[in-house]
């Protein structure tokens, strides 16, 4: 499968590719246009021409604070963003969900390998160590706790393999979780050092 990634990415678009996370897309007489999905029908938007433009737009949330997960649903609305060619489009998601294209495509061309939490802690070393303890009960609850603030579409489990990956709408780019995340193991770490504590 080729690994271009623009290309890939403009062929979706051609076919009828109009959503990505939070953002909706569509195509306009300058090009593409992106806007928060919630704001379909607007016409009162902040009008950006740079896909640079989703950088700022990506780093915080309504209220100003920072959103160090890309991925959680508190995307800000009040923006359109309008590019010319699928480039631009590629480089604006790149700032709103780093990373994610690329995911997608490698799972389009079944080269996206899930990696199991076990298999993740296992590799902790130093402070993070400590995870390892983690029980199969405290792991599931973390999951669903913490994974529930992430708009990704997870792929791996605690301890087993998925026999088969999901099936996604086609005008849809899926974001893919395809490992734990640095944030789930730094809270994984807090939940594992509670439990070995001495009574």
């Amino acid at each position: 499968m080729s690994r271009d990634l623009t290309k890939a990415l403009s062929d979706w678009l051609v076919r009828g590719g109009e959503r990505i996370g939070q953002i909706a897309l569509a195509p306009v007489r300058e090009g593409w246009e992106l806007r928060h999905s919630d704001d379909a029908g607007r016409t009162d938007l902040a009008l950006h021409l740079r896909p640079e433009a989703a950088r700022d737009l990506a780093n915080f949330d309504a209220q100003g604070n920072f959103r160090p997960l890309k991925t959680a649903p508190t995307l800000v609305r009040g923006w359109r963003l309008v590019l010319p060619e699928a480039t631009a489009v590629r480089r604006a998601l790149d700032y709103f969900y780093p990373a994610m294209t690329g995911v997608w495509l490698s799972h389009q061309g079944g080269e996206l390998v899930p990696v199991i939490l076990r298999e993740t802690l296992a590799r902790q070393s130093g402070m993070y160590r400590v995870t390892q303890k983690l029980t199969d009960a405290d792991a599931r609850q973390l999951i669903d706790g913490f994974c529930a603030g992430c708009l990704k579409h997870r792929l791996w489990e605690i301890a087993t393999h998925n026999p088969q990956p999901p099936a996604f709408a086609q005008d849809t780019l899926p974001l893919l979780c395809h490992e734990a995340c640095n944030l789930l193991i730094a809270k994984a770490r807090e939940v594992a050092k509670q439990a070995d504590r001495p009574a």
